[in-house]
């Protein structure tokens, strides 16, 4: 997408020796892609306990190596 953008000189140069980009329009990506993953980690914190979360590990893994025992079974046919 093309846009005419006004972004302080002082500013851009930052963003410009922050990211180590030379290219105005990676500078641009890099800075919007960081913005968005600040964004969802503080969303996320924001979450913290919130979620209740009631997993059975053993039951997973006991599934899992049953899984696994299966698809060894079919290896050797």
């Amino acid at each position: 997408m093309r846009a005419t953008l006004n972004i302080p000189d002082k500013l851009f140069s930052e963003a410009q020796k922050i990211t180590g980009e030379k290219s105005k329009t990676k500078t641009v990506v890099i800075a919007i892609q960081e913005f968005i993953k600040q964004r969802k980690i503080k969303e996320l914190i924001a979450l913290r306990g919130k979620i209740q979360i009631d997993y059975d590990w053993g039951k997973e893994e006991k599934l899992e190596i049953e899984a696994q025992k299966k698809r060894e079974k079919l290896l050797e046919k």
